[in-house]
Order: structure tokens, then C-alpha cells, then sequence
């Protein structure tokens, strides 16, 4: 027997925290200078949303192409790549003149984010079986809490006319900086090899199932039913990033501002409920957690379709974003523990299917709202829901219990994993 040094848990739960930090607060550089990028570019609407499309196109090609790395090479060297890629790549859409410019920096940016979004899921499922415990939603609740933080400097430096250009390139530089730091503490190949029951095997267990490819190893049925919900659960989301200030101004009659205000608390109470809903999972497991959040969902969307008033429907708005929050989270963990293997191939898949739905929903609301009303093109989010309330027995472990995170075969304090060889 070996013993394979490690990063303890504690300090590998920090690091992959500010990685998920980072990729919100990088989004967000982008996302928040849309209207200056446009103009700089004298991109218009039709030409900007073709470009929105092939930055999705590139994202979902990187997710694809990085799970089989992944399982061949571990998500450490993925991560700290893809997290260097992307910070240096966000400088790109800032420096565009004209639509071929701005087209290859998003094809480069969306290639990177794809790469990292895949990656750094497949690092929160490693510690998230250190640990033994469901921690995997604190981990997006740091996406979005970096998002907030960048969307703020963004507001901040427009406001006070530092440049845009100096701003990314700040952003690009803190986040190299921020990698270099927390390198060390990601979970190692190694690491994974102390994995739960129905999860990550060790060393011999792989090399005996090496001639064996990823699709006969992996339970097909329940990737499939993952991946639906995933699609439905992000189409839901996506509604509420494209539709929901809209539907407030639309639906009621009232301010562009108070529109503003309906984002904000979705987008609030999302990440609020993202850093309390693992002790929900860790009480009632994922399985009633996906079921009693996709219900709450469900009761918020149709409460801001059916409330009276502006302020209901910011109420519903709100409940929205609560019932959300830890949800896909649930799905991203089942999917990285399907397989004996570290799971990159499944997690590319699902997170792939669910990134498509996130794209469809937007254009699904649209098409259905164009010929009706938008009100009636927003129950397209409560529909998508609905396989996550039927189908929430897919997030129990693969021995049938209610939780997909496991205790470590063995371990030893300090963080060390003990292999066999």
C-alpha cells in the first residue's frame, strides 16, 4: 500500500470555492458590458444574438471535449487550465472593432467557460466525497456570489469612467493571480481514489475496467433521465434571466426600474438559498430536496404569471430563485458519481444538455409569447419543471438511498487518501 498525499478537505473546499467565485466574476465582465462592447463594435441586436448563439456553440464543444480528458488525466490540470484560459481570454470581447472580432473572442470565451464549467463541478464532486456530506450547493452559491461582486465593480468603474479596458484587464490579472494561489489545494487525481460506495473507485478497480469504455460503465438510463431534468431545470432558469424584469414591466404597466428589481430578486434569493440548502440535503436528502424545490418553483412562477400586482409578482419572482437554487446542484453531483471512474464524461454530458436548456429557454418563451402573450409563454417554465417533481427519485445513489454523496472508503486525517496499490 501507498499513501498519496492530499490537500486536507477544508483547504480544497476553499480553493474550488474561489475557482467558482472566479468563473461568475469573470461572467460577469462580459455580461455587464454587453451594451458597452455592442456599441464599441456597432454590433446590433440580430447580430449580437447570432454571436450569444456561437458563444453557446463553442461552451457546449469545450464541455464535450473536456469530460474525456477529465477521466483520463483528472479535473486538477483541466481546472487550473481552463481557469487560466478564461482569465486571459475575457480581455478579448473589450478589444473588438467590428463583428469578426467580437465573434472569435466569444468563440474563445465560450470555449473556456465550457471547459471550466465541466472541470471545476467535476473538483466540487471530488470534495464533496472528502467531505461525506452534501456540499456541492455552497459551491454555486460562490458562482453567483461572484457574479453579484462582479456585476458591482462593473457598475462601479462605468459609473466613474475608469475605462473599460483597464477594468477587464484588472479582472484578467486577478483571476491568473487567484489561480496561482489555490493551485496547490484542488483535489488531485489521486485524491479520488478514496471515493463512496457507487462512486470513484481506486487505482486497481480502474485498471482492471480499462479495456471497458465510458458508455458500458455508465448506468445509460439514469444519464439520460439526469440530463432531462437538467434541460428543464436551466430552460426554467433561463426564463428568469431574459423574461423576468419584462414580464414585471409588461404584465403590470410599471417601470423599467421595478423590472430591474425583479431580476435582482431572483438572482438574491438564489444565491442565498444556494449556502443554506445543503443542510436540507444533508436532513432530508437530494431526492425530496429536487422534488420540494422544483414545487416551489413551480408555486413561484405561477404566482408572478397569476399575482394581481406588480409587488406579488417581484414576490413570486423571488420564490423563483428560492426554489431553484439547489437544484441543479443535486443533479451535476448524481451525474459525477454514475460512473467507478471520475465521472468527467458523465458530468460533460449533463451539464452539456442542461447548458442547451438554458439556451432554449429564452427562445421557447419568445416563440410561444410572440403568438399569445407573455404571460402564457412564461408556463413554459413551469412545464419544464415538471420532470424534476417526477423524475427526482434519478438524484438517490446508485444503492438506492436518498443521498448521492457517500463516506470515503478510507482516509486518514489531515486529508491524506490511502490507495491500494
Amino acid at each position: 500500500m501507498r499513501v498519496i498525499a492530499a490537500a486536507p478537505p477544508r483547504r480544497s473546499r476553499r480553493a474550488v470555492a474561489a475557482i467558482f467565485a472566479l468563473n461568475g466574476f469573470l461572467a460577469a465582465m462580459w455580461v455587464a458590458h454587453i451594451p458597452v462592447i455592442s456599441d464599441r463594435t456597432g454590433v446590433g441586436h440580430d447580430e449580437l444574438g447570432g454571436l450569444l448563439l456561437l458563444l453557446g456553440a463553442a461552451a457546449f464543444v469545450g464541455m464535450q471535449l473536456c469530460g474525456p480528458l477529465i477521466d483520463r488525466w483528472g479535473s486538477r490540470p483541466l481546472t487550473i487550465a481552463a481557469a487560466c484560459l478564461l482569465s486571459a481570454v475575457i480581455v478579448t470581447p473589450v478589444l473588438a472593432v467590428d463583428t469578426v472580432t467580437l465573434g472569435a473572442a466569444l468563440a474563445a470565451f465560450g470555449f473556456a467557460n465550457g471547459c471550466l464549467d465541466v472541470s471545476m463541478n467535476a473538483q466540487a464532486v471530488a470534495v464533496e466525497r472528502a467531505y461525506g456530506r452534501p456540499i456541492m450547493s455552497s459551491f454555486h452559491g460562490w458562482f453567483s456570489a461572484g457574479g453579484l461582486v462582479g456585476s458591482g465593480v462593473v457598475a462601479v468603474t462605468l459609473w466613474t469612467d475608469a475605462g473599460v479596458v483597464p477594468t477587464v484587464a484588472c479582472a484578467a490579472a486577478a483571476g491568473l493571480v487567484v489561480v496561482a494561489v489555490v493551485a496547490a489545494d484542488l483535489r488531485g487525481r489521486e485524491s479520488l481514489g478514496a471515493a463512496a460506495p457507487g462512486g470513484i473507485g481506486d487505482e486497481t478497480a480502474s485498471d482492471a475496467k480499462a479495456s471497458s469504455s465510458w458508455w458500458e460503465l455508465v448506468d445509460r438510463r439514469r444519464l439520460v433521465l439526469l440530463a432531462v431534468v437538467a434541460f428543464g431545470l436551466m430552460l426554467g432558469e433561463g426564463t428568469a434571466y431574459d423574461w423576468s424584469a419584462l414580464q414585471i414591466v409588461e404584465s403590470h404597466d410599471t417601470a423599467e426600474a421595478l423590472g430591474a428589481v425583479a431580476f435582482g430578486a431572483f438572482s438574491a434569493t438564489m444565491t442565498i438559498t444556494r449556502f443554506v440548502v445543503d443542510r436540507a440535503v444533508g436532513a432530508v436528502g437530494a431526492v425530496r430536496v429536487l422534488r420540494g424545490g422544483a414545487l416551489v418553483g413551480i408555486a413561484g412562477m405561477a404566482l408572478a404569471i397569476c399575482a394581481p400586482g406588480p409587488v406579488l409578482s417581484l414576490v413570486g419572482w423571488a420564490i423563483f430563485g428560492a426554489g431553484l437554487a439547489g437544484l441543479i446542484p443535486q443533479i451535476f453531483t448524481a451525474a459525477g458519481n454514475l460512473t467507478d471512474g471520475t465521472g468527467g464524461r458523465s458530468i460533460s454530458v449533463v451539464v452539456g444538455i442542461g447548458y442547451l436548456g438554458l439556451l432554449a429557454g429564452p427562445a421557447v418563451v419568445g416563440f410561444i409569447s410572440s403568438r399569445t402573450s407573455l404571460d402564457v409563454g412564461l408556463l413554459a417554465a413551469i412545464a419544464a419543471l415538471m420532470p424534476a417533481v417526477c423524475l427526482a427519485g434519478v438524484v438517490g445513489s446508485r444503492d438506492g438511498s436518498s443521498s448521492a454523496v457517500g463516506e470515503p472508503r478510507t482516509s486518514e486525517p489531515g486529508g491524506r487518501a490511502t490507495l491500494e496499490e
